[in-house]
């Protein structure tokens, strides 16, 4: 299969993201073991934002070498806080978890992405967002999940900064789309400067 612009990526958020731009896309999921991944760079010691950077381009690779004509963009985003990694929660309970443990706390949201074609990485980009949260209660997070369900899980955060996830803040500094995992501005740059979208 070859298509002008792929994402490979699973994520509806980026997908939406990218949908809502006006820009027509094809989603093809990598097959990246990304637990494999992080446990090896944490053991040589990498930082949130070299993870994030090393997938993203491990993802791009590798769904390009199968499709050579497009462009194949790879997106990753890793939370850090105070040195600890999290994982996309994977159901309501440890989305819970998460945000409890979060909660008074300042994070970073670290972005890598990479547009790659033939298999070779032709451009990349990296930035972090700061994001912190208010010490929010028990019954607004009840309230929370109760209101946004399964789409919690959407994100590594396990929070929808463009809905009600915005009252978790106090304080967010950094770019909106790069928080929902896919710095768009750069992108479209890109891609307007190699004729992948209408300039």
């Amino acid at each position: 299969m070859s298509a002008s612009l792929i994402l490979a990526s699973a994520s509806k958020s980026r997908a939406t993201v990218l949908r809502n731009a006006g820009v027509s896309f094809i989603q093809l999921p990598s097959a990246v073991d990304e637990n494999a991944v992080k446990n090896a760079l944490r053991t040589g010691a990498a930082s949130a934002a070299d993870c994030a950077n090393k997938l993203a381009e491990l993802k791009a690779i590798e769904i390009s070498a199968k499709n050579p004509a497009a462009y194949v963009v790879g997106c990753d985003q890793m939370l850090d806080c105070a040195g600890r990694w999290y994982d996309k929660p994977t159901d309501i309970a440890a989305a819970r978890r998460q945000l409890q443990e979060l909660r008074g706390l300042r994070h970073q949201l670290f972005n890598g992405m990479v547009v790659a074609r033939a298999g070779v990485c032709v451009w990349r980009h990296s930035d972090v967002a700061t994001l912190e949260m208010r010490n929010f209660s028990d019954a607004f997070l009840d309230d929370y999940f109760a209101q946004v369900g399964d789409h919690a899980l959407w994100s590594v955060g396990g929070y929808q900064i463009e809905g009600l996830g915005s009252q978790l803040f106090s304080a967010i500094t950094g770019d909106f789309f790069s928080i929902l995992g896919l710095p768009l501005l750069p992108l479209l740059a890109f891609l307007r400067e190699h004729g992948a979208i209408d300039s």
